[in-house]
């Protein structure tokens, strides 16, 4: 009897001790990739806007996840490998820091969940079904505000008083230039400007729209959006002021590298609003059933050093309307 008694003890404690320890195993922490076209220098902003994103949502970094960077350093030959990387470490989801990056993720895998910081249309890039319901593997947000491209004008129109002619720089081939262009014919109507469209389909062909824009005695110019000119900020910085031309561009860091001006959805809100995505997706929640979302967020810079260098006057009502001016 004394023997039997002994025996259920032991197998208590042991059972107890058992169940002490595998309550003790830490819990499983997420890892979450990010993949980048450029350097980290180049995104520093946006990536910090995104881990900001995840602090207000209670996620440290090494503590309660883990953050599987990875850079091409402006080899994009080098994406897919580095996205079939991230599909080898099994990560929960990857985090696509741009439109140039989303397409090899999106071929490296059909189940891993994809969060797109910004896409310029993810729908015209076949990313994705509709905004409202994606339909796959993808989610994040779009910063596709083709009306954006009027109010630029207006700007622009506010600054040079006498603009009769606006050289326009774009990509047809990129989705989303169509909507932009046509919103710039509209606004041109209203103000009473021509506006040149010049086609731009590679950095080569940069040079080559500024003699354009001279050829067509052009007052100002303005930039869309695309790998093209992002890739190529320091040149159209250059060659905008080179030939005293007020411009205006389509996100910050143009402005950053001593472009004049800059109207248009903010980027490292994006950034920061991506870290929802993660958190929802982590809950439990399907890419496919969360619409992406459009930006909230719009931002006006001034740069007056640039302004300085072309002989030109900000009005200050414009300056005062400014998020920020770099003086």
């Amino acid at each position: 009897m004394t023997k039997q008694i002994l025996g259920f003890v032991l197998s208590a404690m042991l059972f107890a001790l058992g169940g002490s320890a595998q309550a003790q195993q830490p819990a499983k922490i997420p890892r979450i990739g990010f993949l980048v076209a450029v350097s980290p220098s180049a995104t520093a902003a946006r990536t910090e806007a995104y881990r900001q994103g995840l602090r207000e949502l209670g996620y440290l970094e090494g503590k309660n996840i883990v953050i599987e960077s990875r850079y091409a350093e402006g080899k994009l030959d080098r994406l897919p490998a580095l996205a079939a990387e991230l599909v080898r470490l099994k990560v929960e989801i990857i985090v696509s820091a741009a439109p140039t990056v989303t397409r090899p993720v999106k071929e490296a895998t059909k189940t891993i969940p994809i969060v797109m910081a910004f896409d310029d249309d993810p729908v015209g890039n076949g990313f994705i079904t509709s905004l409202a319901r994606p339909g796959g593997n993808i989610t994040g947000l779009s910063n596709l505000s083709p009306e954006i491209s009027g109010k630029q004008l207006e700007l622009l129109k506010e600054i040079v008083p006498k603009l009769a002619r606006v050289a326009v720089l774009g990509t047809s081939t990129r989705p989303g230039n169509t909507q932009s262009l046509k919103e710039i014919e509209i606004a041109a109507g209203v103000f009473g400007v021509k506006a040149q469209y010049v086609d731009v389909q590679d950095s080569k062909a940069i040079e080559t729209a500024f003699r354009e824009a001279r050829k067509g005695r052009a007052d100002a110019v303005l930039v869309f959006g695309g790998p093209v000119f992002n890739s190529r900020r320091k040149q159209l910085v250059d060659l905008a002021v080179g030939n005293r031309l007020p411009a205006i561009y389509p996100r910050q860091e143009f402005v950053e590298e001593g472009g004049l001006m800059t109207y248009g959805p903010s980027v490292t809100d994006l950034f920061r609003r991506a870290a929802t995505y993660v958190d929802k997706i982590l809950k439990g929640r399907a890419p496919a059933d969360l619409p992406v979302e459009q930006p909230k967020k719009f931002e006006f810079l001034v740069n007056l050093i640039a302004a300085k260098q072309i002989g030109l006057t900000i009005p200050p009502n414009v300056l005062a309307r400014a998020d920020r001016v770099i003086r």
